[in-house]
């Protein structure tokens, strides 16, 4: 007697929910990563148990590398303008619509005022290793104001909602953070975010 051969069927496996479920989890992970700045400096910040949260707009960072090099970084392009506006009549320096545009996307910048037609001649991939050894001065000028309180004067002129946050590494030696805070309070500016690294309670 002959076998019976039984008919194969093909096996359809719907996978519209799948795909549904993949749109959802990519669409929340764009809505809710944050894109990190290529900044001039790495810095390690220290370890905290503080959970107050800096703001997420308005913000005016001070970044202190390791050796103590000073950079700002301002979260709009618009107040960047401004205050490297107001810098440059201080200074009496002519710039260029080319610079000018070219500071409005720089992520942070230190560099000396006497040096900044030169750094924002430069290529955007090239303006964060010119600065890298560089660092806004915070030696007072003439017996007045440092260039670091100028920036922050200026800064405070473009947006006087901002909020100061100072990023130190680490290693970032303590007579440092305590110039930049004297500095600071000498223009009565005594309220500043520090932001460290959240850490866990031994």
């Amino acid at each position: 007697m002959g076998k019976v051969k039984v008919k194969k069927q093909d096996v359809f496996i719907d996978m519209t929910p799948m795909s549904d479920v993949m749109v959802l989890l990519l669409t929340f992970f764009m809505l809710t990563s944050t894109f990190v700045k290529d900044e001039p400096v790495k810095v390690l910040t220290p370890g905290s148990v503080s959970e107050i949260k800096v703001p997420e707009t308005n913000v005016l960072s001070i970044l202190v590398d390791d050796k103590g090099k000073i950079f700002l970084e301002m979260d709009k392009p618009a107040d960047m303008q401004t205050a490297l506006e107001g810098m440059a009549s201080t200074w009496q320096l002519e710039l260029t619509k080319k610079q000018v545009e070219t500071f409005r996307k720089a992520p942070a910048f230190g560099v000396p005022m006497s040096e900044i037609n030169q750094f924002l001649s430069l290529k955007s991939s090239e303006l964060n290793a010119y600065q890298k050894n560089k660092g806004v001065p915070t030696d007072s000028i003439d017996g007045g104001m440092s260039e670091f309180q100028l920036w922050i004067e200026q800064a405070m002129l473009a947006n006087p909602d901002f909020k100061l946050a100072i990023k130190a590494d680490e290693k970032t030696p303590y007579k440092m953070v305590k110039k930049i805070m004297s500095e600071l309070q000498d223009m009565n500016e005594n309220r500043y975010y520090l932001i460290t690294s959240l850490k866990t309670e031994e």
